[in-house]
């Protein structure tokens, strides 16, 4: 459409996360396939990868550093002047479109990293019934520790930018161990968080196939009505396999879109004789949520973002 649309002199500014190369690689031959135009003489590119944390009232657009780039220097110098007027919080120019890509590419892929490792800490401390938010407060005395937490991986970017990184890697005969690798730990849990709960109701002696159980919170991030790529419905399928009728609350998600998207129908309201209760979003909303009339006796309570107390619950993350 773009390439149908370009003239002489026009610039071309993608924003959307791709691996290194795919602008000049992949989308300038089509642009010049489309306009007749060459590249870098009768029109230019550029790369500025977004940085828009959904939800986030404070850092918005022009409060997060933009780091800019053109196929030229003389065109990089152009774009990075139209976001400069805008950007509050400053511009960063980078050598080439090549390089601004990577960038994006790998700070999606180094939090996804992050997070893989202290999920797969839960793994290992639940095996030995130690409490991770117990162990990373102790470690986050430290001044140089790294305060990530565990917990579902969901969303447009980190559950899916590291595969275009491997994706390039491999074209070019890498085979990457370390970001494919926190991907396989990341997309686990929410099997392990289903599988955890179904045991649990087992110790207490609650038959499972036929028992009610609220998953709280569907969005991949808490106050946020952003339901993209979401991990809450892998804990939602397990437990359904194992015969469970599964009720799913979310204050913040659109009721039409999560049925569009994954075929489940959101609750209106919270309802009653819970066997499992999973804490899956930690919405404002459920922090001070007065759950014990909601719940039957036995009850589990799975809190995976640890907003509850520690003693009113079964298990936490």
């Amino acid at each position: 459409m773009l390439g149908k649309l370009l003239k002489k002199g026009d610039i071309v500014v993608y924003e959307s996360t791709v691996y290194p190369g795919c602008t000049e690689e992949d989308c300038v031959p089509v642009l010049e396939a489309h306009s007749g135009l060459q590249f870098n003489t009768d029109f230019f590119c550029g790369y500025s990868p977004e940085r828009i944390n959904p939800g986030d009232k404070i850092n918005t657009l022009a409060t997060i550093k933009k780091v800019t780039s053109g196929s030229t220097p003389e065109i990089a110098q152009q774009i990075n002047e139209v976001y400069a007027r805008i950007i509050t919080a400053g511009t960063f120019m980078a050598s080439s479109i090549r390089v601004a890509e990577a960038s994006k590419a790998i700070e999606n892929a180094q939090r996804d990293v992050n997070i893989s490792f202290v999920n797969e800490l839960a793994l290992i401390f639940d095996r030995m019934g130690i409490d991770t938010q117990e162990v990373l407060a102790a470690a986050s005395t430290k001044w140089n520790f790294l305060p990530y937490k565990p917990g579902l991986v969901g969303g447009h970017c980190i559950g899916v930018d590291p595969y275009y990184l491997a994706h390039k890697a491999q074209a070019l005969g890498y085979h990457p161990q370390v970001i494919l690798s926190g991907r396989r730990v990341n997309d686990t849990m929410g099997l392990f968080i289903a599988n955890k709960t179904v045991k649990l109701m087992i110790q207490k002696g609650i038959t499972v196939k036929g028992a009610k159980a609220l998953v709280l919170g569907i969005t991949f991030k808490e106050n946020c009505p952003d339901i993209r790529n979401t991990r809450v419905v892998d804990i939602i399928d397990e437990l359904q396999q194992f015969g469970m009728q599964v009720d799913v609350y979310d204050p913040h998600a659109n009721a039409d879109e999560v049925a569009e998207e994954y075929g489940i129908t959101l609750c209106s309201t919270i309802g009653s004789n819970y066997s499992a209760i999973i804490v899956c979003v930690a919405h404002q909303e459920f922090k001070t949520l007065d759950y014990k009339n909601s719940i039957a006796s036995p009850a589990v309570i799975f809190d995976t973002k640890a907003i509850w107390d520690k003693d009113a619950v079964d298990a936490r993350l």
